[in-house]
């Protein structure tokens, strides 16, 4: 696959999973042997990577991301992204704020025969549960 394509499928994911809520799309564009690597430890295969995914989306139904900057080399795509939701349900134990909240992260998927593989995920977690009032901010 090339660079271009790869970076099409990488908005997919953006647009119509993360976006649109479509997770049966996760069967077609991700490997069975894909892993992501997270701060708090690997999210493995298709259903892990869909529960996860669901967790954010049930937390934040409204949840919308934006592409700022989208780079590819050889079988690695990065997706500097923003997201942009309002607390409504249960995150990680944390009942819903109401607080709307905006988080940078950035993405790094790696591919092997068209699919997503393998990917690393930081985001402001901190930044976030600061705007949610679970963490008071600093100063």
């Amino acid at each position: 696959m090339s660079t271009e394509q790869n970076k099409a499928i990488t908005r997919r994911l953006f647009e119509e999973i993360l976006n649109k809520g479509n997770l049966a799309l996760v069967d077609e564009l991700f490997s069975s042997n894909y892993v992501l690597h997270t701060p708090t430890g690997p999210i493995h295969g298709v259903e892990g990577y869909k529960q996860f995914v669901n967790m954010y989306l049930s937390a934040f139904p409204d949840l919308q991301f934006t592409i700022e900057d989208l780079i590819a080399d050889q079988d690695k795509v990065v997706a500097r992204w923003t997201g942009t939701g309002t607390h409504q349900g249960s995150l990680i134990g944390i009942p819903p704020t109401g607080k709307r909240a905006t988080v940078t992260g950035i993405s790094i998927n790696r591919f092997e025969n068209g699919k997503f593989f393998e990917g690393w995920l930081d985001f402001d977690a901190l930044g976030m549960l600061q705007q949610l009032g679970v963490i008071p901010a600093m100063g």
